[in-house]
């Protein structure tokens, strides 16, 4: 389903064809359609690594447990994103975009792109400084 900007999910999210991409902790009923070919799509983790992993975070805490595991699934070029409830989603978080820009600059990575992922969730793609890969 293509966003605000009328762009395709996938394509906000850097999601390419023959990739391998992990929702973890998505809400039922959340669905990436429009995939580019060959994309392998897991709710899951399994063995092996992740070129995009979105993890959906409703509060710091779910932050901070999953931060290690998955950032240890993700290739030194991959991305992590983390997406909070937005404010007009009207759940209760304790999550905004600087919160988790925070986390992930004490943890390694740095932020390069926000997006809307749907009417209720907000994410911010992380990823492993060039100079540190």
């Amino acid at each position: 389903m293509a966003g605000y900007s009328g762009t395709p999910l996938p394509k906000k999210l850097g999601v390419n064809a023959g990739h391998r991409v992990l929702l973890d902790g998505a809400p039922a009923g959340f669905e990436l359609t429009e995939l580019p070919a060959d994309v392998v799509l897991h709710r899951r983790s399994s063995p092996g690594l992740y070129d995009v992993i979105v993890c959906f975070c409703p509060d710091q805490a779910r932050l901070r447990r999953r931060w290690a595991v998955l950032h240890r699934l993700t290739p030194p070029a991959g991305a992590l994103w983390i997406a909070w409830p937005k404010r007009s989603s009207g759940l209760a978080t304790d999550l905004d975009e600087n919160v988790v820009r925070e986390h992930a600059l004490a943890n390694g990575r740095v932020d390069v792109k926000v997006c809307a992922i749907d009417d209720t969730w907000s994410g911010l793609k992380n990823v492993i400084r060039v100079a540190d890969r």
